[in-house]
């Protein structure tokens, strides 16, 4: 499952988004298991053999569907190569290697030579398409004929704190994501959009739509403290000069590891999201 983060993102960032897509994978794994069930029971029998990830990241959608699948194998199609290099590597550390083909590809450009797929899985990956009535045309041409696509679109980035801290004034994280989608809202802006009808323009047949709410409270997984800590310190880079200092102030001292009430820290974190889930089919 790619992720709700850029896959553009390049550089000195790459080892940070890579431990972010792990943990997102970690700590959402009940989701992740949910969903998958979801899709098994929709794809029917016989059960589907070749599934694409599109846009995989470092490979949550690519494990997940190996697990549900169990004789199946994924192609994990991304514009990353770090990530795609990440992900072999897993493959090879969970002895699935043999189940997994990685093809580096950027979508916008053009579509990669595949051979013909029973099931794509787009997870938070069609909203960065510059063009995605085009991509989904490709992704339809690439599907066997009732073959199944399930886009997973997510609503807004996860949420953690609580509203009164005690840092600064109550409302931070909301001011925070205000801000952030108003950032994005020109650079992608077919984050929250309703695929149903594209994926029609598409050629698609809509058969279902579902919406998936996460909503983890403590005990939590171990990996969430760290999870919420580097989102919301990407959260904090991307937002620049949107946010107030004294909410800026109170941003640094969440992500102070040494500060007791910093984010490492807090017994009072919570993960909150939801995914809304399109399945269609090659007619």
């Amino acid at each position: 499952m790619a992720t709700h983060h850029d896959h553009s993102t390049a550089g000195s960032d790459d080892a940070v988004m890579t431990e972010l897509l792990d943990l997102d994978a970690e700590v959402l794994h009940a989701y992740l298991s949910e969903v998958t069930a979801w899709v098994h029971q929709l794809a029917g029998d016989p059960a589907p053999s070749h599934l694409l990830d599109l846009g995989s990241g470092t490979g949550t959608g690519t494990f997940a569907l190996l697990e549900r699948f169990a004789k199946a194998e994924v192609t994990a199609l991304d514009m990353s190569a770090p990530y795609l290099h990440h992900l072999r590597n897993k493959a090879d550390e969970r002895g699935v290697a043999h189940r997994v083909r990685t093809v580096q590809a950027d979508l916008d450009a053009t579509w990669p030579d595949l051979d013909p797929v029973d099931l794509v899985w787009a997870a938070s990956s069609l909203h960065h398409m510059a063009d995605p009535v085009r991509t989904l045309t490709d992704v339809r041409t690439a599907l066997r004929p009732g073959g199944l696509l399930v886009a997973v679109e997510i609503d807004s980035f996860p949420r953690f704190l609580p509203d009164d801290l005690g840092i600064g004034r109550p409302g931070l994280e909301a001011r925070c994501h205000a801000a952030m989608a108003e950032e994005r809202s020109a650079r992608l802006p077919h984050m929250g959009a309703d695929w149903g009808p594209l994926l029609t323009r598409a050629g698609f047949t809509v058969e279902t739509e579902r919406v998936f709410t996460v909503d983890l409270t403590p005990p939590l997984p171990a990996a969430t403290g760290r999870y919420a800590q580097l989102s919301l310190r990407r959260l904090r880079t991307g937002l620049g000069e949107r946010l107030s200092a004294d909410d800026l102030a109170a941003l640094d001292a969440l992500l102070d590891d040494e500060r007791p009430d910093g984010i490492l820290r807090r017994g009072d974190l919570h993960v909150r999201t939801t995914r809304t889930a399109w399945a269609a089919r090659r007619p």
